[in-house]
């Protein structure tokens, strides 16, 4: 039976990635094997060639400072990772020792992972997997770490840094020229041949061309120059076998997969993805690091860096570049939004940390109480690929009532700030100033609650739409207990009253009907700037999210924002609706799909589609996706039995 500290400790990783993809009870196991650990100022975690002894570490509270040598030995400061960040694991996984020194800059308390029990969960949860190929090949801090190991020599020149966007979605039919030897090579031979070509291995292959096998400069560190097998001896004494195969076609997300489910850190391309037919190529874990030079990771770090808001709209820009990368490539969905909120969040925080310095610089000080910015809306559910305009909130602590207005005068000078950022990064003020600068929206907990209570007992059509809105809130950044009182506030309204609320819910869902409902064209817009055009958002987007918001809170399931994870879980609850929960969610990404890329081309949100700018597979997938906003309206109609109240 777990303990308390295992529940605590569980209680803060669920939250993390990649531990937050894991189910509960993998997370718990987890939890279980960790290690707390005190962190004094100045102490070292671990220092450049320590073994990584079995164990990775998540910063609980304080900072941990990473530091690599130049030259001279002087130390330069790589990163600071604060509350919630994980350093230390690449070493684990590739079984390299540690390059840099970690020390605690300030009083510290760290959760040390045990990498053995983490190892076994990885093939299972592929979210995990996606993660650390993400962070081990994208991340800036794991680039320098592999340079740091690896010599110069070893370094293909014909990769750049200049290399396009998501080169984690290239083919890798364009890597090196394998460099290649007999079997019966002497392993001096062979080990100059490596030096010659400025590469880190050498494929054997027999007299077809076949691989046989593979030897590294590691396998080359183990043996000769330990002594172990005389420089003489032919090269497939110390050869590693069988080499692991995949065809030349592969993307480099495949390759990072593969590395991480086996442990090998070259892969052989080959004509067929086997043993069987000739070497085409060979790719590196190194060689990925150098294609990562623009990937996501290493986006949101400059993001992190990014010293005004301006060059905050330069960097989503390049977001935009790898949106449509991926759109082109047909990346899942559910890959492309978690991709983008993660982008998205960061500008957020980025925006936030500027207008705390700027608050500092004003001379108004520091937050006078504890608060968390609330992203609202496409955001709030973590589907915005494209810059909308901003919805957001701001939630602090309960105050006295003497300093409420005081510190209500202090969020809402900080909320200028955030949202003049946002807008200056190209996320638009909201025209119905649905944005924490609005006095109606920078609320404490006891007010937040009394708001969502009126709504949800008065059921008028404007209550209902702003409950739409709001009940679609996630904490992006602050304290981060503030948003589960809303959460608890809710659904502990929900049970002391009837169904009436959820019904109001729900009739509010079908103000917007299927268009299958009208004729079997696509219902356009009569008149306005919009004539002749569809709307995307709400004749077949809205009723989906809006059914979902309905279905979820009637399930009394909290903390579930997204669209696609709302179906996903309904479908769980509910095995009868297992079927039609799926269609929705798959409906919903042909929709965000089809928005985003009729966004993209014309350079704005995507809402409005002329139906003859659809090609006839757009088309056909949009009619299609008619068919499970009907069944849900239906849905909702018979279980809240709907048709009584009109």
């Amino acid at each position: 039976m777990p303990n308390q500290v295992t529940y605590r400790v569980f209680d803060f990783l669920k939250e993390i990635e990649p531990f937050s993809y894991l189910d509960q009870e993998a997370l718990l196991r987890v939890a279980a094997r960790v290690e707390v650990r005190y962190q004094p100022p100045g102490t070292v975690v671990f220092r450049p060639g320590e073994p990584p002894r079995d164990r990775f570490f998540v910063v609980k509270e304080g900072t941990i400072e990473l530091y690599s040598e130049d030259q001279d030995g002087n130390e330069l400061l790589i990163e600071r990772c604060g509350e919630g960040e994980i350093f230390g694991i690449r070493p684990l996984l590739a079984e390299d020792n540690y390059v840099f020194l970690a020390r605690a800059a300030e009083e510290s308390l760290l959760y040390a992972v045990n990498s053995e029990g983490f190892r076994d969960l990885i093939t299972n949860y592929p979210r995990v997997l996606e993660y650390l190929m993400t962070s081990m090949a994208g991340s800036s801090r794991y680039a320098v770490e592999y340079r740091a190991s690896t010599s110069p020599a070893r370094v293909d020149r014909r990769h750049s840094a200049s290399s396009p966007d998501l080169q984690s979605l290239q083919s890798v039919q364009q890597s090196r020229e394998p460099v290649v030897c007999g079997p019966d090579e002497s392993i001096i031979n062979a080990a100059r041949t490596m030096t010659e070509h400025g590469v880190g291995s050498i494929v054997i292959v027999d007299t077809e061309r076949r691989p046989v096998g593979i030897v590294t400069d590691r396998d080359l560190r183990r043996s000769v120059a330990t002594a172990v097998v005389s420089r003489q001896a032919a090269v497939s004494t110390i050869m590693s076998k069988p080499v692991l195969c995949i065809a030349a076609g592969a993307s480099i997300a495949d390759i990072q997969i593969r590395m991480l489910r086996s442990g090998y850190h070259h892969l052989v391309l080959t004509e067929d993805g086997t043993d069987k037919s000739p070497v085409t190529g060979v790719v590196s874990e190194h060689d990925l690091l150098l294609a990562q030079g623009n990937s996501p990771a290493v986006l949101i770090q400059e993001i992190s860096r990014a010293r005004s808001s301006r060059y905050l709209r330069e960097l989503r820009d390049r977001a935009e570049r790898i949106l449509a990368g991926y759109l082109e490539k047909q990346v899942a969905i559910s890959h492309i939004t978690a991709v983008m909120t993660q982008i998205n969040d960061e500008i957020i925080r980025k925006c936030m940390k500027l207008a705390l310095a700027r608050m500092q610089a004003d001379g108004h000080g520091n937050p006078p109480a504890l608060f968390d910015w609330l992203a609202l809306g496409s955001q709030g559910r973590g589907e915005q690929l494209l810059r909308t305009d901003q919805d957001n909130a701001l939630i602090f602590e309960d105050v006295p009532e003497a300093k409420y207005n005081t510190v209500k005068a202090y969020f809402l000078k900080l909320a200028d700030f955030v949202t003049e950022f946002l807008n200056d990064a190209g996320y638009q003020y909201c025209d119905g100033d649905m944005m924490a600068s609005n006095p109606k929206w920078c609320l404490s907990v006891s007010k937040w609650k009394e708001q969502f209570s009126h709504w949800m007992h008065e059921n008028t059509a404007e209550n209902m739409l702003n409950t739409s809105i709001f009940f679609d809130y996630r904490g992006v950044w602050g304290d981060g207990s503030l948003p589960d009182k809303l959460t608890t506030h809710i659904f502990d309204e929900m049970a002391s009253q009837s169904t009436r609320f959820q019904a109001s819910l729900a009739q509010a869902a079908l103000q917007n009907p299927s268009p299958l409902t009208f004729f079997r064209n696509f219902v356009v817009e009569r008149s306005g700037e919009h004539k002749d055009q569809f709307d995307l958002k709400a004749r077949a987007m809205r009723p989906l999210t809006d059914a979902a918001r309905v279905l979820i809170l009637q399930a009394r399931k909290g903390n579930v924002n997204n669209t696609f994870r709302r179906y996903e879980a309904l479908a769980e609850i509910e095995p009868q609706n297992a079927d039609l929960y799926r269609e929705a969610a798959e409906a919903y990404e042909v929709l965000i799909r089809l928005r985003a890329d009729i966004g993209l081309k014309r350079g704005d949100s995507g809402r409005f589609i002329k139906p003859e700018e659809l090609s006839q597979v757009q088309r056909l997938l949009l009619r299609n996706s008619f068919n499970p906003v009907k069944e849900i309206q239906q849905l909702l109609e018979i279980r809240f039995q709907l048709n009584f109240l009109r």
